[in-house]
């Protein structure tokens, strides 16, 4: 595996500390049984986006997607 850094400078400790997390994430996919569906990550999580639910569609939706009150 060979790490290149495209652009900045970084000092020899952040260096370490990126190398550091990538080859800890590269042992726990290694680790991961084959078929196994990794864990949802929260930025994918559509709940994130849709904080509240919409109103159900009735006889009084149109009310209720503009007026206020």
């Amino acid at each position: 595996m060979t790490i290149k850094v495209v652009r900045g400078n970084p000092t020899p400790e952040e260096l370490a500390a990126a190398l550091a997390v990538v080859r800890a994430r590269a042992v726990a996919a290694a680790s991961a049984p084959p078929g196994a569906p990794s864990p949802r990550d929260s930025w994918s999580d559509p709940a994130r986006i849709a904080a509240h639910r919409l109103p159900q569609p009735g006889p009084t939706a149109w009310g209720r997607t503009y007026w206020p009150g």
